[in-house]
């Protein structure tokens, strides 16, 4: 295995996230997730492109940006029926033709509940099996609902309530942790401050925020209660 650049997993701009991280952030079972990193990107994607995706071990381990939103694109697959085999198929496929380690956070994924599909810069839709044969049709696409690509066609974003709410993860502001909208403000900041007691009005007057945002805050925070 090739030695392991730390810089690859964290640096600046990549963000920082341990699994209890990544487990609020999607709203996912702790023991879900510590257990598709050990199986999935700690085994079956790093074998196959002798690639790393976490540093450091148990409570310490944290990874990046982009294998969170793995992680999202992951689990939503598996929502649509799509099975783990396939999707390990498809990772380690993808990975290959598009030189990058971190194949499920370039551009759209996109499922027919049977196949795993990729939305390919020619607008054609790659069927992402061994065979790598091309496919057009309509598909279902839940990932683009909750991420911002940037020109490399890389998530560089991803709203975990939806784009119509302010809640933002951006590896490039307060190390990856939940945002308000285009501001610094920690939305779990404003979600401690209103469970001490604080109302919607003061914290909204406080960090120039709307009452809308407050109340994002606040609801994102309830949900992974």
């Amino acid at each position: 295995m090739k030695p392991f650049d730390t810089q690859n997993v964290i640096g600046i701009g990549t963000g920082i996230y341990t699994l209890p991280d990544i487990a609020s952030i999607l709203h996912l079972p702790a023991s879900k997730v510590r257990r598709w990193m050990r199986e999935y990107w700690q085994l079956r994607f790093s074998s196959a492109d002798q690639s790393e995706f976490s540093y450091g071990t148990g409570k310490e381990l944290v990874t990046n940006f982009l294998t969170l939103i793995e992680f999202f694109t992951f689990y939503q697959l598996r929502q649509e029926g799509v099975s783990a085999q396939k999707i390990v198929k498809a990772h380690i496929a993808l990975a290959k033709t598009f030189g990058t380690k971190h194949p499920f956070a370039k551009s759209s994924i996109l499922t027919d509940g049977e196949q795993v599909l990729f939305n390919g810069d020619a607008g054609e839709i790659i069927q992402a099996d061994e065979t790598l044969q091309f496919k057009i049709r309509e598909a279902i696409e839940p990932f683009c609902k909750k991420v911002d690509f940037n020109e490399d066609h890389i998530v560089k974003c991803f709203y975990p309530m939806g784009k119509d709410h302010s809640i933002v993860v951006d590896p490039k502001r307060q190390f990856g942790q939940p945002v308000i909208g285009d501001t610094n403000v920690l939305a779990e900041t404003v979600y401690n401050l209103h469970r001490g007691g604080e109302s919607v009005e003061m914290l909204s007057g406080l960090y120039d925020l709307t009452e809308d945002q407050v109340n994002d805050a606040i609801n994102y925070y309830h949900r992974a209660a």
